[in-house]
């Protein structure tokens, strides 16, 4: 329940006495009778005893103009309008009714008698603007004195505005509706929801949909609800709807429709168009534009409104149109065939007719070809089989054609060449090691196997570059295989069965009917069969490797690794029958192998192993080439069946198989080798020592001779001395004379000189100390004047600094706090010698005298003295004190 907030203002003291301000009430209880009254200010209300105030003192309800309030339970009143009270004085109320009360001229502020609750506080009036209306519906029975009409609980109706709404207790608010606005090509779909009367006054059943398309505001009626707001679609040349019935109906432009019917609205029938509640938009048709190259044929066509089932119709440009309902295009828009000098088109006819153009006429199945240059549109008729263009091939391709009609397969190079309507690309198919080969350069690749013959890991490690540089074979185009130099093919022709074998440098091109000989080599070392597969057989001379055991007569088994130098030896390539032999083994590098190991086994086996250790390449070389009516081995070892020539046998490496073998065979190398060293050692030292001897000898010689010399050389001087000895006794005392005066003058000229050195260096000196003396002195005193005024610089600061550090304490501390500071300590001692009571005292440590002189006096002079109040003489002397306080 609502209430006014308390005024606790007006409530005075705590006590029985409630002072009730005007416009304001209080409920009592009387505990005794049990009966509410309702008191009403401005009054002094005094509770009794058996009274209890149970709500208030509480503010009246006012209701100002255009507002109004609902109070549940309302009170009886009377035709005057006065409160009816039963005989207990309880005031009578109507029990769950409503009162909607409004703003009167006469009303003052009413309160609540005891049971009324305010079910709805005040609340402005409901203004329903223009194009807006309230749908009410009625919750009880009452008659509606506005429209004098009798309204049923749960009838509905609007209460449309501009204007206010009074609420009525019979009456609930269910919503507030707006109207819709229509505007131009728009419309609004409207459902009725029970049966009524619309605004056109028109019947409508439940469940009716209508539009309703006048432009302005539309306010649905209460049992009406707006499904959509429509809007209408803009037909043009270029666009039109495809629309479909609902229900048999008659349509905006007076044509009756059948449920399921579907027709065009086009531009032709209006400019705008708002779907019926009955038409169901298809789809927006574009319209189909043909310009003159190109048309259309259009199934199951519509003519006089009625679709021909199974029917073609063919429409050439220029022209536009709208395809109807049902229709559709084949292959859509399609372009003219223009056929250049080198085209032309394969038909098919599927439908007999007459060809105007052939003047011929045509039967389903026929196939016929139309060559350019010309224009060409297909009636329905014919199909379009394929179109042709002309296949330029140089002289080194080649395509093969095959008839359809009897099968037959050719080759066509080196011409310009169009398929007609009876042929078509036939494609060749090769086996898989071939096509692989076809890939391959025959003298790069050629000790590579296939990958028919490899593993994953080989195959990609070996044929990655072949497979990704080669592009894939165009199977109708004839086979081309280029024959390297010294190399020959073998093609061999299943039809005609007979084989031909080409030389290069050369260009093969396969036949329909023709493959080419796939040649399987033995690879690896030793040789293995079937690893090396080619389409090429190189002529040489090129060269193989083999490993192969042998065992000679006592026993000892080798492993002999040989390479063979071969070719074929080819004198008249022109002769068929010799050329045949190149191809006549099948593996000519296994055969060879087989043939040249089996004569070297039985040519070891009846030699002993020191013998063949010895001379192995001779005697594998007079097993291999044999020997001639001379007894010469031969140069060459030739194989009859293909011509195949060895010219010539390297010796790789000869290794025992058996460890022990080998291992001894090591030894006797190792012993070989050891004597042969020592042997060599042995000579060396011999030759060194007969040098050493001849040396010996032409040294001593050399020697002698060198001596014989010396001697003649010694006699030479002496004869020499002896002239000397003579010369110089005649001028001895001349020269000492001159070499003494001119070492006197020498000394001299050295003495005069050396002391003007002296002197020179004696005042370099000097003035050099002097100027560093001078520098010195002028450093120092320089320094020592820098020094001096840092100093005073300092000392200045530093007393500028104390001062004003002193002097803000002092400024801060206070002259007051200072003396108080100063006279501390006196000041103490003597109220700690009044709180002791003492007049005076004499401390003494008992070793040091104390000079009692004057004492008397000063103890006398108190008398004396200038008089004050109090005193205080303090003496100390050391480790003595001497207090005195006189009052």
């Amino acid at each position: 329940m609502s209430k006014a907030t308390s005024s606790t203002e007006n409530i005075i003291g705590a006590g029985p006495v409630y002072r009730i301000p005007p416009y304001h009430y209080i409920h009592v209880l009387d505990q005794n009778t049990n009966v509410t009254r309702l008191e009403i200010g401005p009054k002094t209300f005094i509770k009794q005893d058996n009274e209890t105030v149970i709500l208030g003192p509480e503010k009246m309800i006012t209701v100002p103009p255009r507002h109004y309030c609902v109070v549940e339970s309302p009170v009886v009143r009377d035709d005057a309008g006065e409160v009816v009270f039963d005989a207990n004085g309880q005031a009578k109320l109507i029990h769950a009714d409503l009162d909607i009360r409004l703003a009167r001229p006469d009303q003052a502020p009413f309160p609540l008698y005891p049971g009324e609750v305010l079910r709805q506080p005040v609340t402005p009036l409901k203004v329903v603007p223009a194009n807006s209306a309230l749908r009410l519906k009625a919750v009880l029975d009452f008659r509606d004195e506005t429209t004098e009409e009798q309204r049923r609980a749960g009838d509905e109706w609007l209460f449309e505005g501009p204007a206010t709404y009074i609420p009525r207790k019979e009456v609930s608010v269910e919503e507030q509706i707006r109207a819709t606005v229509i505007g131009s090509n728009q419309a609004i779909r409207l459902c009725a929801k029970k049966e009524i009367t619309d605004r056109n006054g028109e019947r409508r059943v439940t469940g009716e949909e209508w539009l309703v398309k006048k432009t302005g505001a539309y306010l649905p009626l209460a049992y009406e609800t707006v499904v959509s707001v429509e809007n209408a679609y803009v037909l043009t040349d270029k666009k039109a709807l495809h629309l479909r019935a609902l229900k048999s109906f008659t349509d905006n432009f007076g044509k009756e429709r059948m449920n399921g019917e579907e027709w065009l609205v086009t531009h032709d029938d209006t400019e705008t168009h708002i779907l019926s509640v009955y038409e169901q938009l298809v789809a927006v048709v574009d319209v189909v534009t043909l310009n003159s190259r190109q048309y259309c044929v259009i199934l199951d066509p519509v003519e006089d409104g009625k679709p021909q089932l199974g029917k073609k119709k063919l429409v050439v440009g220029e022209k536009s149109f709208f395809l109807q309902p049902g229709e559709k295009l084949e292959n859509g828009i399609q372009d003219v065939y223009i056929l250049g000098e080198d085209e032309g088109i394969i038909l098919k006819c599927i439908e007999a007719f007459e060809d105007e153009q052939a003047k011929a006429s045509r039967n389903p199945g026929d196939r016929w070809m139309i060559r350019g240059p010309t224009e060409y549109i297909p009636p329905t008729q014919v199909e379009v089989v394929t179109r042709r263009k002309a296949m330029p091939l140089d002289e080194n391709e080649g395509i093969y054609v095959r008839d359809i009609k009897t099968g037959r397969v050719r080759s066509v190079i080196g011409e310009t060449y169009m398929l007609t309507q009876d042929e078509e690309l036939w494609q060749k198919e090769l086996p898989k090691q071939v096509e692989d080969l076809l890939t391959r350069d025959a003298l790069a690749d050629r000790n590579i196997p296939t990958r028919s013959q490899t593993s994953d890991k080989n195959q990609s490690q070996q044929t990655t570059v072949s497979k990704s540089t080669s592009a894939k074979r165009d199977k109708s185009k004839v086979v081309v295989y280029r024959v390297a130099h010294n190399a020959c093919v073998q093609i061999y022709d299943y039809k005609a069965k007979k084989a031909r074998i080409i030389f290069g440098p050369e260009l093969v091109m396969l036949g329909p009917d023709e493959q080419f000989t796939l040649i399987s080599l033995s690879g690896c070392v030793p040789k293995k069969p079937n690893q090396i597969q080619t389409l090429c057989l190189l002529l040489g001379p090129d060269f193989f490797t083999d490993v192969i055991v042998i065992e000679t007569a006592d026993h000892a088994r080798l492993s002999l690794q040989l390479s063979y130098n071969w070719h074929f030896q080819v004198v008249d390539r022109a002769d068929a029958k010799e050329s045949d032999k190149l191809f006549s083994v099948p593996d000519f590098v296994g055969d060879a192998a087989k043939a040249i190991a089996s004569r070297i086994r039985g040519a070891v086996a009846g030699t002993q192993f020191d013998d063949f250790h010895k001379n192995s390449a001779q005697i594998i070389r007079a097993a291999v080439f044999g020997f001639d009516a001379h007894q010469h081995v031969r140069d060459q070892f030739i194989f009859p069946q293909n011509n195949l020539v060895i010219t010539s046998i390297d010796i790789q490496s000869v290794e025992p198989v058996d460890q022990r073998t080998r291992d001894a065979l090591q030894k006797s190398v190792q012993l070989a080798i050891e004597i042969t060293t020592n042997s060599q050692e042995a000579a060396a030292k011999h030759e060194a020592s007969r040098r050493e001897q001849e040396a010996k000898g032409l040294l001593e010689r050399q020697r002698i001779k060198d001596e014989a010399d010396a001697e003649e050389v010694r006699k030479q001087l002496l004869e020499l001395q002896a002239l000397s000895a003579a010369v110089e006794s005649t001028g001895q005392a001349k020269a000492e004379a001159q070499s003494r005066a001119e070492s006197a003058r020498i000394e001299g000229e050295a003495a005069v000189e050396q002391a003007r050195l002296k002197a020179e260096a004696t005042r370099i000196e000097a003035e050099a100390e002097l100027l560093r003396l001078k520098l010195a002195r002028e450093a120092e005193i320089k320094f020592l004047h820098d020094q001096n005024e840092l100093e005073i610089t300092k000392k200045s600061e530093m007393s500028r600094i104390e001062t004003e550090k002193f002097k803000l304490q002092v400024e801060s501390i206070g002259a007051d706090t200072i003396q108080s500071i100063a006279t501390s300590g006196p000041d103490t001692q003597v109220k700690l010698l009044q709180a002791l009571g003492l007049q005076s005292m004499l401390v003494t440590d008992g070793h040091t005298p104390i000079n009692l002189m004057g004492f008397g006096q000063g103890l006398l002079g108190g008398l004396t003295g200038n008089t004050k109040n109090k005193s205080r003489t303090s003496t100390s002397t050391s480790n003595n004190y001497c207090i005195r306080e006189d009052d």
